[in-house]
C-alpha cells in the first residue's frame, strides 16, 4: 500500500512539473505599453491607449523592438506548423512552370514579353522583332536590379514611340516612393535623366524625348504632372497640370492610337480629363469638359473624335462621342445607350470596333460592336461563373481582341479573339505542373438573403463530391470596397486548400461593383454597414445550407477587406473561427481624421469626413479598433508592411494590442509584420508563396488539418 501511495504521488509530481515545463516554454504574448491619449473630436471623449505604436518616421526603437518582439512571438506560435508550412510551400511551388514566358504581345515591330527562370524570383522583361529568328533583347533584368535587395517593385514601363528608349520607375521599399530612370536600348546604357520620388506613373511624347510623369505630394497623392526633356536636369522640370483639391488625384496616359496625352484628375465622384495633342508636347492641355459634382467620365480616342465613358444621366454608365475640334458636353452624343440592368465597365478601342466590357447579374460579359455603335454582339463563354481579364491590346489597328478566360476551375487561358470573324484562337493555357483535373472539382454560384432582403452572390468551389451536412471546412473571402469586383478566378494555390477538403467561397457584398454601380452606392459612405452585414448573412446562409459549420469556417480579407474582418468579427465573434486580416484598414476615425495620412482626404469620398458629426458617428458604430469589446473572438492572423503607405503598420499593431489586452479568450491573436516591404508584402515570387504558405498553415490548423 505503501508503494502504492508513493508511485502515485510520484505521479502526480512528474504531471505537475511537466506542466511547468510546458508552461515554461509556452511563449508570452507581447504586452503592449499604455500611454493613454485623449480625443474629444466633436465632443466626444475617445481614449487612444496604442497612439504611441505610430511613428511616421518607421525608426521609432521603442515601436521597432516592439513589432520585433510580436514577430518572434507569432513565429514561436506557428512553430508547431512549420513542416506544414513547407509542405504548402513546395506543393504551391510545384504547381507553377518555374521557366515559363508570357504570350508575346506585338508593338509595332516588336514582340514584348516577359519570362521567368527556375529559381529566380522576378520576371526578366524582353523582346524580339516580329521577323522569324530575330533574338532576344533583355530590356530590364529585375533579378539583377534586386539583388541585395529586401523588396524590389516595378512601376512604369513604357517604351519610347520610336522603341529606342525605355522609361521605367523602381521601388526598393514599398512605400511606393519610385525613382524613374531611362534606358537607351540600342547600347543598354542608363541615362543620366533620373528623377526621385515619382509616383510610378510615366508617358511618353511623340517626339521620343519628352517624358510626362506623376508626382505625390506629402500625403501621397498624385497631385502633379510634370514635363521632362531628355538630356535636361530634372530641376528644370516644368509643371503642366496640377490638382489643388484634395479630394483628387491626377495621372498620365495617352490614347491607343498615340495621338493625345490625357491628364485625368478623379475623385470617387468626379472626373475632369485634359487633352494635349502627343507630337506638341510644348503645348498647353485643354479641358474636355468641366468637372462637376457626380459626373464621372474617361475618355478615348478613335478618328476623329473623342470615345467618352460618363455617369451622366446614367448610373450605370454610357458611352458618348464628341467631336476632337469641339468636346464640349453640348456637342456629346450617346453611341452606348446607359442601361437600368448592365454596367459599362470599360472600352477598349481598335480601328475597326470597339469592346464593350460589361457586368450584369454579377457576371463579367464582352459586348463588340462597330465604331459607329452598330453591328453588335455578345461575345460566348462556356461556363455559368466565370470571368476574364482583357489585356492589354496595345495595338490600334489590331484585327483581334487578347483576353484571359478562367474561373474557379479553369487555369488562365489567354486568347486571341477575331471582331470580325468571331473566332477566338488559343494562344496559352496555364500548365499546373503535375496534373490539373478540373472535372474533380465543381464550381456553383448561390445567394444569401442580407437583412434587407437583398440577394447577395456567393461563388464557390470545392472538390467533388461534396455532401451538404455541414462538415467541409471552408475559407470565405471578400472585399467590398471601392467599386472593385472580386471575380471568381482561378489559383493554383487553392489546390492546397481543396484537395484538403476545405471549401473555397466569395461572397459578392456590396461596395464592390458586381450588380452595378448601384451595388456600390449601398456599400458605401452611410451605407457601409451593408458590406459588413452581407458578409455575415453569406456566412449564415452557407452554414444554413450545409456547405459548412461554424465550427469550421474560416474568413480572410485584406486592406479594406481586413476592415471588414475586423468589423464582423466585432459584430459576430462566435460566427467564425478562425480570421486571416491582411493589412486591416482598422483604425478608420483615427485615420480619416488626419489628412496627412496618405490617402486620407480622398476617401472622405468612400467613408466620410468624421469630422462632420453624422459621419462621426456612423463611423464609430463600425471602426473596428474602436469596437473592440471584452469578449471572446476567434483564432487570428494578422499581417502588416512596416512600410505601408496605404494601411499604415500602425493600424493592425494597435488593433492586436487592444484585442488582446481585452478578450476574454485563449485563441491565438499573431500579428506577423514584414519589416522590408509594404501593401503587398513580399515582392519576389518565391518569398510571397512562403507567405501564403503561413497564412494557409495556420487557417487548416485551426480548421483541424495538420496534415
Amino acid at each position: 500500500m505503501r508503494l502504492m501511495i508513493r508511485s502515485a504521488a510520484l505521479g502526480v509530481l512528474a504531471t505537475a512539473l511537466a506542466g511547468i515545463e510546458a508552461a515554461a516554454q509556452t511563449p508570452r504574448p507581447p504586452v503592449a505599453r499604455i500611454v493613454p491619449k485623449t480625443d474629444t473630436t466633436l465632443g466626444d471623449v475617445r481614449v487612444d491607449n496604442y497612439a504611441w505604436l505610430r511613428d511616421d518616421q518607421r525608426k521609432d526603437p521603442a515601436v521597432i523592438s516592439y513589432l520585433e518582439e510580436e514577430n518572434r512571438y507569432t513565429e514561436a506560435m506557428t512553430r508547431h506548423t512549420a513542416a506544414l508550412q513547407e509542405k504548402l510551400f513546395q506543393e504551391m511551388k510545384g504547381r507553377i512552370r518555374e521557366t515559363d514566358m508570357a504570350v508575346p504581345e506585338r508593338r509595332g515591330g516588336y514582340l514584348y514579353y516577359s519570362r521567368t527562370e527556375t529559381g529566380k524570383q522576378y520576371p526578366i522583361l524582353a523582346r524580339r522583332r516580329v521577323t522569324p529568328g530575330a533574338r532576344e533583347e533583355v530590356l530590364l533584368d529585375q533579378n539583377a536590379m534586386a539583388e541585395g535587395k529586401r523588396y524590389f517593385s516595378l512601376g512604369a514601363y513604357e517604351v519610347s514611340p520610336d522603341a529606342r528608349r525605355l522609361a521605367f520607375a523602381v521601388d526598393t521599399t514599398g512605400a511606393e516612393r519610385y525613382t524613374l530612370m531611362v534606358k537607351d536600348l540600342a547600347t543598354g546604357r542608363i541615362l543620366p535623366d533620373q528623377v526621385e520620388m515619382v509616383n510610378g506613373n510615366v508617358e511618353w511624347a511623340a517626339d521620343n524625348r519628352t517624358l510626362f510623369y506623376g508626382k505625390s505630394d506629402a500625403a501621397n497623392r498624385p497631385h502633379r504632372v510634370l514635363r521632362h526633356t531628355l538630356g535636361t536636369p530634372a530641376s528644370a522640370d516644368a509643371v503642366v497640370a496640377e490638382e489643388p483639391d484634395e479630394l483628387f488625384t491626377i495621372g498620365i496616359a495617352k490614347t491607343k492610337d498615340g495621338r493625345y496625352l490625357l491628364a485625368s484628375s478623379t475623385s470617387f465622384n468626379s472626373a475632369e480629363v485634359r487633352y494635349l495633342p502627343a507630337d506638341q508636347p510644348m503645348g498647353t492641355f485643354r479641358v474636355v469638359r468641366p468637372r462637376t459634382a457626380d459626373v464621372l467620365y474617361e475618355v478615348e480616342h478613335h478618328g476623329d473624335r473623342f470615345l467618352i465613358v460618363t455617369n451622366e444621366n446614367a448610373p450605370n454608365f454610357k458611352l458618348v462621342t464628341a467631336p476632337e475640334a469641339d468636346p464640349r458636353p453640348a456637342n456629346w452624343r450617346d453611341l452606348v445607350p446607359a442601361s437600368d440592368s448592365v454596367l459599362l465597365d470599360g472600352i477598349d478601342v481598335f480601328r475597326g470596333h470597339i469592346v464593350l466590357y460589361q457586368r450584369q447579374n454579377a457576371v463579367r460579359t464582352m459586348r463588340v460592336v462597330r465604331p459607329d455603335g452598330s453591328g453588335g454582339y455578345a461575345v460566348e463563354f462556356p461556363e455559368p461563373v466565370y470571368t476574364f481579364r482583357p489585356g492589354s491590346n496595345p495595338e490600334f489597328d489590331s484585327p483581334t481582341v487578347r483576353f484571359t478566360y478562367t474561373s474557379l476551375v479553369t487555369p488562365p487561358t489567354v486568347y486571341d479573339f477575331n471582331l470580325a470573324r468571331r473566332t477566338r484562337e488559343l494562344k496559352k493555357a496555364t500548365e499546373v505542373v503535375g496534373g490539373h483535373d478540373p472535372s474533380r472539382y465543381a464550381t456553383e454560384r448561390t445567394w444569401a438573403r442580407a437583412p434587407d432582403g437583398t440577394m447577395v452572390p456567393i461563388s464557390l468551389v470545392y472538390r467533388k463530391p461534396l455532401a451538404r451536412d455541414g462538415r467541409r471546412p471552408m475559407l470565405l473571402y471578400a472585399y467590398g470596397s471601392y467599386g472593385s469586383s472580386t471575380d471568381p478566378t482561378f489559383s493554383s494555390n487553392n489546390l492546397s486548400l481543396l484537395d484538403r477538403g476545405v471549401v473555397y467561397a466569395i461572397a459578392h457584398i456590396r461596395g464592390g461593383q458586381e450588380m452595378g454601380r448601384a451595388w456600390y452606392d449601398q456599400g458605401k459612405l452611410l451605407n457601409k454597414r451593408n458590406t459588413f452585414t452581407d458578409f455575415i448573412a453569406s456566412a449564415e446562409h452557407l452554414v444554413r445550407e450545409g456547405y459548412t459549420s461554424r465550427e469550421r469556417l474560416a474568413i480572410r480579407g485584406g486592406s479594406a477587406g481586413g476592415l471588414l474582418m475586423g468589423a464582423v468579427v466585432n459584430m459576430r465573434p462566435e460566427l467564425f473561427r478562425a480570421v486571416v486580416a491582411d493589412v486591416p484598414f482598422v483604425d478608420v476615425i483615427n485615420t480619416m481624421l488626419d489628412a496627412s495620412i496618405p490617402l486620407t482626404t480622398g476617401e472622405w469620398l468612400q467613408w466620410g469626413n468624421p469630422s462632420r458629426p453624422q459621419f462621426y458617428a456612423y463611423m464609430k458604430s463600425y471602426s473596428p479598433y474602436d469596437n473592440v469589446e471584452r469578449k471572446a473572438y476567434p483564432a487570428m492572423l494578422v499581417t502588416a508592411g512596416l512600410n505601408d503607405p496605404r494601411v499604415a503598420y500602425w493600424e493592425p499593431a494597435k488593433w492586436v494590442a487592444k484585442l488582446r489586452a481585452t478578450k476574454t479568450d485563449q485563441n491565438p491573436l499573431l500579428l506577423r509584420t514584414n519589416m522590408g516591404a509594404g501593401h503587398g508584402g513580399a515582392s519576389g515570387r518565391y518569398d510571397a508563396l512562403r507567405e501564403t504558405a503561413v497564412r494557409y498553415a495556420f487557417i487548416l490548423d485551426q480548421l483541424g488539418i495538420r496534415d
